[in-house]
């Protein structure tokens, strides 16, 4: 069996991952000269699911059952960019290695959907 696209991005993830602490470090400095600290963990998962609950209406003004402002495509884009790296974020915070978590989470997922359609076709 040939490698998993899992695994043929764990480089592509792990630079991300780099990018994403890279520029919460940028908002760290922001935070410790307006607030005294940076976010804490709590704090940082009420961002991210503020903005994953926004993709969700984004999704629905792609569907055009919901209006909102702007270009749609672009703001989608963005919302789920940002996403991703609140997830490299939390990661980082709750000391998960998310490449490797995440090509391990897939090689589960491929290997069970793989017992599936081969039990189906039995």
């Amino acid at each position: 069996m040939s490698e998993t696209p899992a695994r043929d991005n764990k480089a592509g993830l792990g630079e991300a991952d780099d990018r994403a602490l890279e520029v919460r470090g940028q908002y760290e400095k922001i935070e410790q000269r307006v607030l005294g600290r940076t976010w804490t963990l709590p704090e940082l998962a009420v961002g991210f699911t503020n903005d994953a609950a926004y993709v969700g209406r984004l999704v629905l003004a792609a569907e055009r059952t919901w209006g909102i402002d702007g270009d749609v495509d672009a703001e989608l884009r963005h919302k789920l960019a940002e996403c991703l790296w609140w997830v490299f974020v939390l990661a980082d915070r709750l000391d998960v290695d998310t490449p490797e978590a995440y090509a391990a989470t897939m090689d589960r997922i491929n290997a069970g959907l793989e017992r599936t359609l081969r039990g189906m076709n039995a």
